[in-house]
């Protein structure tokens, strides 16, 4: 039986967009209303909730590697440990390399994709970047944008709030 999962950007969906841009302390997160009960709600539906996140930060030189895994565990500890895994990009063009890691590529999914034998009929990806929505089409699976903004995207859905995005999810 092959699994169905829901991907997640981090910064703009788990966490609120970063006022510095640059999320690695894990007492800068801040967890949007909705979203750890629409995390939950998807687990309970027998979704996978993976993390597919850009890390440019890592080459610019601003943080390393395990502060984005410390960032991790501690919105883990936050939500109970509902988050599968974690997929993050830490290259960027203009500073390290180029990468089909690094949305809206989309190497990331399609790597979760094949670890845990993930179908992407079934699957979701949900972002507040048209990068996302386009990684998440990349590798065949349905997209939701979370925005206010409703003229930006080329997505599945377009949700206002995580637990919209949790509700189409979990009604499609």
């Amino acid at each position: 039986m092959r699994a169905k999962c829901v991907f997640l950007d981090r910064d703009g969906v788990l966490n609120a967009e970063p006022v510095s841009y640059y999320l690695y302390r894990p007492e800068d997160v801040q967890v949007p209303a909705g979203v750890i009960e629409g995390l939950r709600r998807m687990k309970e539906a027998g979704y996978l909730l993976i993390v597919i996140t850009n890390q440019a930060g890592v080459a610019k030189g601003l943080y390393g590697r395990q502060d984005v895994l410390r960032v991790h565990d501690h919105f883990q500890g936050l939500c109970g440990g509902l988050l599968d895994d974690i997929y993050f990009c830490p290259h960027h063009p203009d500073h390290s390399t180029n990468s089909l890691l690094r949305k809206p590529d989309s190497l990331m999914l399609e790597k979760a994709m094949a670890k845990y034998n993930i179908d992407s009929a079934v699957s979701w990806m949900v972002g507040d970047k048209e990068r996302d929505v386009q990684a998440g089409q990349k590798a065949g699976v349905n997209t939701i944008f979370l925005s206010n903004d409703t003229n930006t995207t080329n997505s599945t859905h377009h949700a206002t709030n995580f637990l919209m995005a949790a509700d189409f999810v979990l009604n499609s």
